[in-house]
């Protein structure tokens, strides 16, 4: 696992694999914009990309945590070589357990309104309907984003905190189908096979494989990534680990 690490001048470098040797770090969730918007791991190391809207989503990152009083933070977009198959392979089976062992998760919530803050201060009844109509409810690879941290805070597009997991509780058990227990922490062996399968059920991921791959996690189980293989294969794969 790599991070990035805050430096002076409120910037910040990518660290080496730091393998055991983890420091406590800040984890951001997100929903992907189009592959030209978002900075990748070669943008960082090449020294290009700040001039993409999905910088904007790292430099948040950079800040809040600073703010926290963490100097290290992952984004998956820029920290996975994903020209590196075999890299690309193991953070997708380690990603439950990255976003679980994180100090603390900050979902950015791109397409809830800007002035969400006022909307939070002024009308709960506006704020509530940006935030359960948000794209971050829809996508596969947030289940367990959600989930897996003992630490989720959620922020608007401009950066303003609008909640935690725990007093957002209610209405994420609403959108999500998500039962409360395991919101706040509850093993997820205590629940059924088909509970957990039905939290997944109306999420979308970009690569049909990923539907099944984003779920190794709430199983707790490991398979090869064989992207090519589809998605009837993948979730065939799946289910044969889940039911051994």
């Amino acid at each position: 696992m790599r991070l990035l690490k805050s430096i002076d001048g409120g910037e910040f470098s990518l660290t080496e694999d730091l393998h055991d040797n983890i420091p406590p770090y800040a984890i951001l969730s997100h929903t992907w914009g189009a592959d030209a918007e978002e900075v990748t791991f070669r943008d960082l190391t090449d020294g290009t990309g700040k001039d993409r809207a999905g910088y904007d989503k790292i430099r948040f990152c950079a800040k809040q945590a600073r703010r926290d009083g963490i100097q290290h933070f992952w984004v998956d977009t820029c920290c996975i070589d994903k020209a590196n198959n075999s890299e690309l392979a193991e953070a997708i089976t380690s990603m439950f357990r990255w976003y679980q062992k994180a100090a603390i998760c900050y979902v950015y919530l791109s397409d809830v309104s800007t002035n969400c803050h006022d909307q939070v201060d002024s009308s709960v009844q506006s704020w509530h309907s940006a935030f359960r109509k948000s794209r971050w409810f829809t996508r596969g690879w947030t289940l367990q984003e959600l989930i897996a941290p003992q630490s989720v805070v959620f922020f608007c597009s401009n950066s303003n905190r609008l909640g935690d997991k725990n007093s957002l509780e209610r209405p994420l058990h609403e959108i999500t189908g998500i039962a409360v227990p395991a919101l706040r922490g509850t093993s997820l062996s205590a629940f059924r096979i088909e509970e957990r399968m039905s939290w997944a059920e109306n999420r979308e991921t970009k690569k049909a494989e990923d539907k099944a791959y984003s779920l190794l996690g709430l199983f707790d189980i490991s398979m090869p990534v064989l992207y090519g293989e589809g998605e009837k294969k993948a979730f065939g794969r799946l289910r044969e680990e889940v039911f051994k």
